[in-house]
């Protein structure tokens, strides 16, 4: 699994392990049943604090994404994909809905901020 985490943002650590394998599950890269790190291996290998991934755990399996078993470990859980997807859609759309009220208050043309858009898209 390979997540990567960044001081820069001013995104809580465990908030952003939460939302990348919330990505990679509803990509499909992780799968129903897969498993995850245990807590411990992934706090060594990402060097944060055992606590740091135990809070985002708790997280994914509050919100549904994940289930654990003690002694066993944490896996993925069976999810409506469908679901997953119209949530990730509404994100999107309230970012847009943001760049778009931006772009008027700047003046930036409807054409221009598609541009831009196109190139983010494309860029990654």
């Amino acid at each position: 699994m390979n997540i990567i985490i960044t001081n820069t943002t001013g995104q809580p650590i465990y908030d952003q392990i939460v939302t990348q394998i919330k990505n990679m599950i509803i990509s499909g890269e992780l799968k129903e049943g897969d498993a995850l790190p245990s807590m411990r291996f992934l706090a060594k290998e990402l060097k944060i604090s055992v606590i740091t991934t135990k809070r985002a755990y708790e997280e994914l399996e509050k919100e549904g994404f994940i289930v654990s078993y003690t002694g066993k470990g944490s896996f993925v859980a069976g999810t409506n994909q469908e679901f997953l997807r119209e949530q990730k859609l509404k994100e999107v759309e309230n970012y847009l809905q943001k760049a778009a009220k931006e772009a008027k208050a700047c003046n930036i043309s409807e054409k221009e901020l598609t541009d831009m858009l196109k190139l983010f898209y494309e860029g990654e």
